[in-house]
């Protein structure tokens, strides 16, 4: 068995520095659209969490 982690770390390390040579920054346009798909996403899993809350409420009360 093999305890020396240094090979893992190296290979971490050039793992992730190759994912960011290949990434780039968002422009604002790119930016602002994945906020709003973002922004939607939470709402919608928010409203669908608060209506399941409310068909539990009134399960038990009833």
């Amino acid at each position: 068995m093999n305890l020396n982690p240094v090979p893992k770390i190296r290979q971490f390390w050039s793992d992730a520095s190759r994912i960011l040579s290949i990434s780039y920054k968002p422009g604002v346009n790119e930016f602002k659209r994945t906020l709003k798909i973002v922004l939607l996403g939470t709402l919608a899993l928010g409203i669908v969490g608060y209506i399941i809350y409310l068909i539990v409420e009134l399960a038990i009360n009833f």
